[in-house]
């Protein structure tokens, strides 16, 4: 059998380093090849980001009520989605020069400007799950809630402030990795009603995630 040989792309570098040395050694001048940047990938088990050193993934909100979401890391890709709802909650998976790549609730990935991003924590009403048993109250029969309860304090024997339809953008003040204190506008209150709901029933928040 015949040995294991050096690939071209191996065999390549090594050429070209004993090159360099040859060419040093006679004081020439060596040419360098300009450096090219890293390609937009996200690296598996990666914890922070290449440009900010932020962890990855972590959850952000759009900042204005239309954002182009794109195909690819430039304005030269073409557009897939446009967001038109500030304060969305998003989550940023990846990220490259001054590109984020996020996913949003229901899935859709892209890249997006970071300037079109704001750290500012918020959350989405998700919906019931089908055999679920609501927020907690109830008979735990497999009929399932249609709205979340917004709660004076984080109890569910505590009066209930609102009842919150799936969808629903609220502003994150914290969050004890069970309950968060959410502030939502709404119209039948005419205002802002601060409350707390239970985090599994928000999208923007991680599971047991604690938020000051």
């Amino acid at each position: 059998m015949a040995p294991d040989l050096p690939s071209r792309s191996t065999l390549a570098p090594t050429l070209a380093l004993a090159l360099a040395l040859a060419l040093a050694a006679t004081g020439a001048v060596v040419p360098v090849a300009p450096a090219r940047a890293a390609p937009p990938v996200a690296v598996p088990g990666a914890s922070v980001g290449a440009k900010t050193g932020l962890p990855l993934p972590r959850y952000a909100s759009l900042k204005t009520d239309r954002v182009n979401l794109r195909e690819g890391p430039s304005k030269d890709h073409r557009t897939l989605w446009v967001f038109q709802r500030a304060g969305l909650p998003v989550e940023i998976v990846a990220e490259f020069e001054t590109w984020r790549r996020i996913r949003d609730s229901e899935g859709t990935e892209g890249w997006v400007l970071h300037s079109l991003l704001s750290g500012r924590r918020t959350s989405i009403v998700t919906a019931p799950r089908a055999g679920g048993k609501g927020d907690g109250k109830g008979d735990g029969k497999s009929e399932v809630k249609a709205e979340t309860s917004l709660y004076a304090r984080a109890d569910d024997a505590s009066a209930e402030e609102a009842r919150l339809q799936a969808g629903v953008i609220g502003s994150v003040k914290s969050c004890s990795g069970t309950w968060c204190r959410v502030i939502v506008a709404l119209p039948q209150k005419r205002g802002d009603v601060d409350g707390y709901v239970r985090q599994e029933r928000l999208w923007g928040v991680y599971p047991y995630e604690k938020v000051e």
